[in-house]
Parts: structure tokens; C-alpha cells; sequence
């Protein structure tokens, strides 16, 4: 791997695509810990150690916590992409955009980048009196507001271009590594409390180590796992040249949803604990207490199983929306390709919802399983992780796909690769 990247650095345009995604990645934490004006950024920490601010900070790299420029991070275009892709099943004009190639998919991104700007407002809004609350904003007027809604927006559509500027002039993709670089610039202060926490207790850093070592290596296997189905097309005669002939396989991955089953889920099950926090009716009180990862500081049985339910089910519904099997089988027998031994059409398209319903379960399983870890390990060994199963999972799957962009390009230049 190191002598991969010593390649990369070889060739000019890669370096320059290496060196451009990291300067944008470091002016990215600048602004991540600039805060705004006018604001006691001490109080608002106090406030996103947990629930779903808590979340929101891991995915804005603590820039929440400090109440930066870009305090609302990515999250909102994340969720604008999230509806982009339900709205296309339930509107036949967005699911037609997006079945007319590279111009639908401008004209869908286009939309996404409208409203995620909306969203954004929208957050920048509520945010700022949320915290108004808790004494975060002493100088609370409207201009003070105004300039603070306006910045925290702008630092979204910011956080968006920096992601394109990658997209365009860096290497893998953009969103994606602003998120990685939120993830891994958490671990240094993670690493810093476990030992302050733990002493020398060299014995307790050795087993963290190694739960963590298999983690990735189960998160790695789980990701690149996948059931090869093979696809044979048959020879075409067009004058004298013949066409097709050739096999292939369509590639039904173990996790075919990625991590959208842990995110979805825990938007669900903190949607009461939000609206409680604004609304003070006691049956909406009850239900948030109850859907609350720990109660008297032991974990929620509750919790864990509905948790746990909500990523299966969500897996399953993700899956339905990434992976069309009738668009699949429509479009084999459109290009001459059958599956050996099923006929082309409607036993296609089951044959393949009949495999991607079997291998779906144990992804979706190993999915609640490192969801639900963290958890676990607070009760037990009573160490405050923040860096928990989602994390592992979008920080592993990011590596991967950007090692496999470099990959590429270097066995493009004749170069061996990462894995020889």
C-alpha cells in the first residue's frame, strides 16, 4: 500500500490531486473551528454531548459544539439527497430525470443543492433558538440572528462547493470526505480522554485495540462482500461484425444500503426527544424517555430492541430503493443478456429479489450489531465513546472507495496497485 502511494506521488497529476484534497480538507477544519460571534460556545458543548445534537457534531467534526460557520455541516444535503432519492419511487416525473443519464442526474443534483440550501435555513433558524434557551446567545436581536441564520447557511453552501471543488480537481468523492474528515478528526481527543480515563491500564488499551482491529476488519468484509450473479449475453450478427457473446456478473453486495439503515433509524427514534425538547406536553415526555438509549444511567432494553428492529426494516426499504430488480431484468432482456437457467422478464427480476431478500438479512444484522456496540460497551465498562459503529462504518467505506479511485488511476498508468 505505502509503495501504491509512493507511485501516486510520482505522477504529477495525481500529487496535484493528492496536495488539492488535503488543502481543502485543512481549510474545511478552519472553518469547522471558527466560531461565530457573540456566542459562549461553552454552553452550547454542554448541550451536544448527546441525543441527536450529539450526532450532528460527529458528523460536522465537533464544529457544532464550537458553533462554527459550518456548525451545521453536511447533514443537511445528506437529508436533501435522502428525500431526492424517496421522492423519486413516489413521483414518475423525478424517476423519469433520473433514467436519462448524466443530464437527469445535473438536473436532480441541481435540485438537491436547492434544497439542501432551504434545509439548511430552515436548521440555522430553529438552531439559533434552541440554543437561545440556554443562555448560548446573550446578545439575542434580530440583527445578531440575522447575521447568524445568514452565516451558518452560507457555511453549508460552502461545505457543498468544497465538496464539488474535490469532485472536480481531487480525488474520490468530495461529500464523502468532508464527512471522513469530520469522523477521524475526533479520534485524537477520543484516544487522549480513553487514557486519561484508564491510566496506564495497558491490559484494557490492548483489548480496545483489538475489538477495534476486528470491527474494521468486519466492517471491510461486510462492504466488499457481495454474490456475483453471472449474466451471459447472446451473439448478434449486424453484417459482417458479430456483437456480444461475452459473460459478466451483476454484483448483489452483502450491505447493498450502506450505513442510511443506522442514520434513518435513529432519525426515527429521535424525533420524539426533539420535539419534547420544544413542547412541553407529558405523553410526548414519556415516549422520548422511553425511546432513550440509557435511563438511570443503565442501558435501555427498550432502546436496543426497537433500535435494532428499525435497522432491519430500514435496510430492507433502502435496498427496495437502491436496487430495482425489474429495471434490472428489463434491461437484460433489452441488451440480449439472460441469467443461465431463468428465463428472461418476470422470473428475472424474482429470481434476483429472491437473492437480494436472503443476503440483505445478515448485513442488515451485522449493521444493528455495531450500531448497538457502543451502547453495550458504555454499560458495561462505563466509558463515554463517542466514536461509535456509524462511524467505523462511514470512515472504513470512504477509505475503501478512495483507495479504489487511486487504484484505478494507477493501474490506468500501468502502476500496481494497493493489492497486487
Amino acid at each position: 500500500m505505502f509503495r501504491a502511494l509512493l507511485n501516486a506521488f510520482k505522477i504529477k497529476e495525481l500529487r496535484n490531486r493528492i496536495l488539492f484534497t488535503i488543502g481543502i480538507l485543512a481549510l474545511y477544519r478552519f472553518g469547522a473551528n471558527l466560531t461565530l460571534p457573540g456566542v459562549d460556545a461553552t454552553v452550547i458543548l454542554k448541550q451536544v454531548e448527546q441525543g441527536i445534537m450529539g450526532m450532528l457534531d460527529l458528523f460536522s467534526g465537533g464544529a457544532l459544539g464550537n458553533f462554527s460557520v459550518f456548525s451545521l455541516g453536511i447533514m443537511p444535503y445528506i437529508t436533501a439527497t435522502i428525500i431526492m432519492q424517496l421522492l423519486q419511487v413516489v413521483i414518475p416525473k423525478l424517476d423519469q430525470l433520473a433514467k436519462e443519464g448524466e443530464v437527469g442526474r445535473r438536473k436532480i443534483n441541481q435540485i438537491s443543492r436547492y434544497l439542501t440550501v432551504g434545509l439548511a435555513l430552515m436548521q440555522s433558524v430553529a438552531m439559533t433558538f434552541y440554543f437561545r434557551n440556554f443562555g448560548a446567545i446573550p446578545n439575542f436581536n434580530w440583527m445578531h440572528v440575522l447575521i447568524i441564520v445568514v452565516t451558518l447557511t452560507a457555511g453549508t453552501a460552502v461545505i457543498m462547493w468544497l465538496g464539488e471543488l474535490i469532485n472536480l480537481h481531487g480525488i474520490g468523492n468530495g461529500i464523502s470526505l468532508i464527512i471522513f474528515a469530520s469522523i477521524i478528526s475526533r479520534i485524537p481527543g477520543g484516544l487522549i480522554s480513553l487514557f486519561r480515563l484508564k491510566g496506564t491500564n495497558w491490559l484494557f488499551i490492548g483489548l480496545f485495540a483489538v475489538l477495534t482491529v476486528g470491527v474494521v476488519v468486519a466492517i471491510i468484509l461486510i462492504t466488499q462482500g457481495e454474490r456475483r450473479i453471472p449474466v451471459q449475453y447472446a451473439k448478434r450478427i449486424v453484417g459482417r461484425k458479430v456483437f456480444g457473446g461475452q459473460s459478466t456478473y451483476i454484483p448483489l453486495k452483502v450491505n447493498q444500503s450502506g450505513v442510511m439503515p443506522i442514520i434513518l433509524a435513529v432519525s426515527v427514534l429521535l424525533f420524539p426527544a426533539t420535539i419534547a425538547q420544544f413542547i412541553n406536553v407529558p405523553w410526548l415526555q414519556s415516549i422520548a424517555n422511553w425511546l432513550s438509549p440509557s435511563i438511570a444511567g443503565k442501558i435501555n432494553p427498550v432502546y436496543i430492541i426497537i433500535y435494532s428492529v428499525l435497522i432491519i426494516i430500514f435496510a430492507y426499504f433502502y435496498t427496495a430503493i437502491s436496487f430495482n430488480p425489474n429495471d434490472t431484468a428489463e434491461n437484460l432482456r433489452k441488451y440480449g443478456g439472460y441469467i443461465p437457467g431463468m428465463r428472461p422478464g418476470k422470473s428475472t427480476s424474482d429470481f434476483l429479489s429472491n437473492i437480494l431478500n436472503r443476503i440483505t438479512l445478515p448485513g442488515a444484522i451485522f449493521l444493528a450489531i455495531i450500531a448497538i456496540l457502543p451502547e453495550i460497551l458504555i454499560d458495561t465498562l462505563k466509558i463515554p465513546f463517542k466514536f461509535g459503529g456509524t462511524s467505523v462504518i462511514i470512515a472504513v467505506s470512504v477509505a475503501l472507495e478512495t483507495m479504489k479511485w487511486i487504484e484505478s488511476q494507477l493501474m490506468m498508468r500501468d502502476y500496481e496497485g494497493f493489492i497486487k
